[in-house]
């Protein structure tokens, strides 16, 4: 392994590291203050990645920044940070439970949120590098 590669490992390595519990700290902090089945933990650190990779994204687009920046808070970040297989299974408990108009609301609302945000952040590195 090139000394290149392993620094992409470990970059990956350290967004990751700070993602992960950056994840489930978030999420238990904004889901505890709602008294709701609907999981507003999870949508809040989704579209939260979405905006910071937005962001990282444009930066390293407009030159800002290079590509470890993109490894470190993009893949390893914002990879460990949002999650994809908690909000399915969120949604299909709220399915099962009875809940499909929060189902329907939580998936909807989360692909427009993200979009959102990630086009957000792309306009917000624009505004600042380009």
């Amino acid at each position: 392994m090139s000394t290149a590669t392993l620094v992409n490992w470990l970059l990956v390595l350290a967004g990751a590291a700070v993602g992960a519990p950056l994840r489930y700290l978030t999420d238990r902090a904004v889901q505890a203050r709602h008294d709701t089945v609907f999981p507003w933990g999870t949508f809040a650190v989704n579209v939260g990645g979405c905006l910071v990779l937005g962001l990282v994204t444009g930066a390293v687009t407009a030159g800002a920044v290079g590509s470890q920046a993109q490894l470190l808070l993009g893949t390893g970040l914002c990879g460990a940070l949002t999650t994809y297989s908690t909000f399915s299974y969120e949604t299909l408990r709220l399915v099962e439970s009875g809940a499909g108009l929060l189902a329907v609301a939580n998936v909807a609302g989360s692909l427009l949120a993200g979009l959102g945000a990630v086009w957000a952040g792309t306009g917000l590195a624009d505004a600042l590098w380009a």
